[in-house]
């Protein structure tokens, strides 16, 4: 399928395997290409720049979109049978440049310790192969996009919060941080031989913390408030108040709740913090009480985002 660019402030093409990597059990990494990947790319640094991908539908065939501005409505107007299956990634890393260019994006393959369903976005990459196929929606070079939630101002102290979905992005940021950056990243992972080796600031402490088996989150929360000198139990979450699909940001919430209410640290010196946690809702959601209600943190110091949650299938 070919894909005119020309009027669109977005690259949306039909991409190619040219490169799958089993990097652990839980991860997978492919090398993405595409002649319309030239024009893929970020106006100043991606951090944890979000991407679409669309994967076939159970006939194997992608679906065939025209070449208007609103993708996604044309998207919704096919029938489900030959939508296919959308669902959001982060870009690990872009290598090459021209007809050459390659993105690349690690992709988590859920249940590997008994947590998590393999979704469409799982089954897919874990039989991907050189030649697989998938729509990729992006950035465009020198255009403004969206999609970056990484916004830590200058001197921060840096806390980066993560579980297998998030380390990715958190990685991207790591490797895209000035060299002189401080800080600590967090990233709780399935099983000890999903630990990778990643580029970061010498002042980024990176602490990996395997589950083993134990529940989703069960590990950072204990690390987190440790690391703030700040111990304490971890705040449950009734169902009910989970809130599928999270996403707080210092200019946006979710919720509809105002952001101009913020609170003064109480008991922990934070003035110099940056936050920057995603991963399951509840696990997301039970670390920003901790952060804001309990330790007093502005929220305007916080970036929250729950990019998944346990046994609710999460859509695009």
């Amino acid at each position: 399928m070919t894909i005119t660019q020309t009027a669109r402030p977005f690259v949306l093409c039909e991409a190619e395997v040219v490169l799958a990597q089993r990097l652990s059990p839980s991860f997978v990494r492919v090398h993405l290409a595409a002649p319309e990947l030239a024009e893929f790319g970020t106006v100043g640094p991606s951090y944890d720049q979000r991407i679409k991908l669309v994967f076939p539908h159970e006939g194997g065939r992608l679906p065939v979109l025209g070449e208007g501005q609103d993708w996604y409505a044309e998207w919704l107007a096919l029938p489900e049978a030959e939508r296919g299956h959308m669902r959001t990634y982060t870009v690990r890393d872009v290598l090459g440049s021209g007809p050459d260019t390659r993105v690349v994006v690690d992709l988590v393959t859920h249940g590997t310790d008994g947590h998590g369903e393999a979704g469409p976005g799982s089954r897919w990459a874990a039989s991907a192969t050189v030649g697989s196929r998938v729509l990729l929606l992006g950035p465009r070079k020198g255009v403004v996009y969206g999609g970056i939630e990484f916004a830590a101002p200058e001197d921060s102290e840096l806390l980066l919060v993560g579980d297998e979905t998030a380390v990715p992005a958190i990685a991207a940021v790591l490797a895209q941080l000035p060299v002189d950056a401080a800080g600590a990243a967090f990233l709780e992972v399935p099983l000890g031989v999903d630990v990778q080796s990643l580029v970061h600031p010498p002042r980024v402490e990176v602490t990996w913390l395997p589950r083993e088996g134990r529940p989703v989150g069960s590990l950072l929360h204990e690390a987190v408030l440790g690391h703030l000198g700040a111990g304490a139990a971890p705040v449950e979450v009734p169902e009910a108040e989970v809130e599928v699909g999270l996403w707080e940001t210092p200019t946006y919430s979710s919720s509809g709740d105002s952001l101009d209410e913020h609170t003064t640290s109480v008991g922990h010196d934070l003035a110099d913090l940056y936050a920057w946690i995603a991963g399951e809702s509840r696990v997301v959601t039970g670390l920003r009480r901790a952060l804001v209600r309990d330790l007093g943190l502005d929220r305007r110091q916080v970036a929250f985002m729950g990019y998944w949650r346990e046994g609710v299938s999460m859509g695009a």
